[in-house]
């Protein structure tokens, strides 16, 4: 059947509600998998169960993320890839024993707000399978199913329903007014609300208000299908919806690096290049990216094949904050296909226990003053409970000066997140030369106020460094040789001070998290306040430009 929508055989004309149209999925689908859901394996959230012939709904609790990727029902569309007879009935009879053991709400993760909207995306998209070949009876109790559903998230929405959770429950509603036989003061309704929170929800240069580049994929992979039920329905979209598509593919150009991932800012962890190249497929314009993203507090330098984002942004309101980092003024670097200067990520749902630490300002490349975050975050205890996992306070000022000069692009930064706790304010200096092969920085930490001495505060200025990246400590450890799997080289050096090459850890990586290192400077704001520092590519057939191996003493093998 062809996009953008597939016609839904009625089963009955008696029906109170109908089907009309379908929305494709158009996340990848896998039909292997099949064989492995019909033999009772789900595999969701990197956990795998063997159900042993009972219900999956059945099963005791396992994992939290597993339970909610189970009855979310995005796994449908690896049936449906199947396109057999038997995996239409398999999908038929999972969504009937959904039905009878946890289609009614309660208190289990089957019925938080973004899972039924996610499910009612789900049972949308994949009707004509679960539909082919039912009887009356199973319709009748899949259309209650999604009446169900509907009036429940209705609910939500008119209690107080906050965060992204909001807008995904205003597209699922959207999408199901389209999609069945609704009156038309009802999609109305659907299309106002879903203009709503996008308006609110997608910021004028195309980044979403949690500053997430993850968020960007995820709707776009809802958006794009809801565009075209629009458009199979001849119900004009609200312009809303087509502005935010239209802004948000830029904004993922900005955020991708050299070689196809997602930079690793406020919630960010490993890119799904499956996904990421469905969407920007639909990039009609295929513009360059954007450089400067003010609204949503990133800036992207490109030089030569050297590609560095920043941000710059300030913490996002406190509904959206729960995955924000306190990363500001860090920045990731990739030279062609390969990561050079990255920071730690997101954690994957197997490793929760380490995303307070992720989210810390030590997990990025930028200065953390006395081990203490730019940011606060909601603590476990007392009052700061109710406000769990948000951020409390943050940098409120970050000006941004970005000048193009003849053999370079300059970035000026800096930001306030330590004026409360230390007096201190970050600036930031970064230097990208026209060949992108030399990045010069300075890292100042000054005081807010006029002051003649500054109170002692230990600090430590950090770049952690890709795990495909190899680091050697040269010239007693005041410069540091990187290697990067294409064999070339490049040195770090500082004037003034002696460099630490310590472990970190990368979450990013699409087998799970892999040791690293970092390179780190270690100071004191007693005696000196302001580091100057510099990348540079090393070519020993260009020793014009930079200093020869002879010079810099640097053993050939290593």
């Amino acid at each position: 059947m062809s996009w953008p929508a597939y016609l839904v055989t009625l089963l009955r004309a008696n029906v109170s509600d109908q089907l009309l149209v379908a929305p494709q999925d158009i996340r990848t689908a896998d039909a292997t998998i099949a064989a492995d859901i019909y033999s009772g394996y789900f595999a969701f959230a990197g956990k795998i169960v063997n159900t042993h012939g009972r219900l999956p709904f059945e099963i005791a609790p396992q994992h939290l993320e597993w339970e909610r990727s189970l009855n979310g029902f995005g796994w449908l569309r690896h049936l449906r890839a199947a396109d057999s007879p038997l995996a239409k009935a398999n999908a038929r009879a999972l969504v009937d024993d959904f039905l009878a053991h946890a289609g009614k709400p309660d208190n289990r993760s089957a019925w938080e707000p973004r899972i039924v909207a996610r499910r009612l995306l789900s049972f949308l998209s994949q009707s004509p399978m679960i539909l082919d070949g039912a009887d009356h009876g199973f319709y009748r109790r899949f259309m209650r199913g999604l009446a169900r559903a509907q009036h429940f998230l209705e609910h939500e929405l008119a209690t107080g329903l906050t965060g992204e959770d909001r807008l995904l429950v205003a597209i699922a509603l959207a999408e199901l007014s389209l999609c069945a036989q609704s009156p038309p003061a009802r999609q109305r309704h659907s299309t106002k609300l879903l203009a709503q929170e996008l308006e609110l929800q997608i910021l004028p240069d195309g980044g979403h208000i949690s500053r997430n580049p993850d968020a960007l994929i995820r709707l776009l992979l809802d958006l794009l299908p809801l565009r075209q039920v629009y458009a199979a329905q001849a119900v004009p979209p609200p312009p809303q919806l087509l502005n935010a598509i239209d802004r948000i593919l830029p904004m993922l150009r900005l955020l991708r690096h050299g070689d196809g991932t997602l930079a690793l800012f406020n919630g960010m962890g490993v890119t799904a290049p499956d996904l990421l190249a469905t969407v920007l497929a639909y990039d009609d314009a295929r513009a360059l990216p954007l450089t400067n993203a003010p609204y949503t507090g990133y800036q992207r330098l490109e030089a030569g094949a050297s590609i560095l984002i920043i941000d710059t942004g300030r913490p996002p309101p406190a509904d959206f904050s729960t995955l924000a980092h306190a990363g500001s003024l860090s920045f990731e670097w990739s030279v062609g296909p390969q990561k050079l200067i990255v920071n730690c990520g997101a954690p994957g749902p197997l490793h929760t226990a380490a995303r307070t630490p992720a989210r810390a300002t030590a997990a990025h490349s930028t200065i953390v003053v006395a081990d203490t975050s730019s940011c606060h975050f909601a603590g476990e205890h007392g009052l700061e409970s109710w406000f769990k996992d948000q951020v409390l306070a943050g940098p409120t000022h970050i000006p941004v000066e970005r000048q193009q000069l003849p053999e370079c692009v300059r970035m000026s930064l800096a930001h306030d997140g330590y004026v409360s706790r230390f007096g201190l304010i970050h600036h930031r200096l970064l230097t990208l030369s026209d060949d992108g092969l030399r990045l010069d920085g300075e890292d100042s930490l000054r005081p807010a106020v006029r002051a003649k001495n500054l109170p002692d505060y230990p600090y430590a200025m950090r770049f952690h460094i890709h795990p495909a990246v190899h680091l050697q400590s040269v010239l007693d450890d005041s410069a540091v040789l990187l290697t990067l799997p294409d064999t070339s080289r490049w040195i770090f050096d500082t004037p003034d001070a002696r460099i630490s090459v310590e472990e970190s850890i990368y979450f990013a990586a699409a087998d799970g998290p892999r040791a690293n290192q970092q390179i780190v400077i270690y100071g004191d704001t007693a005696q000196t306040t302001q580091i100057a520092w510099t990348f540079r590519r090393f070519d020993e057939d260009e020793p014009t430009s930079v200093e020869t191996e002879e010079t810099l003493d640097i053993p050939l093998d290593f």
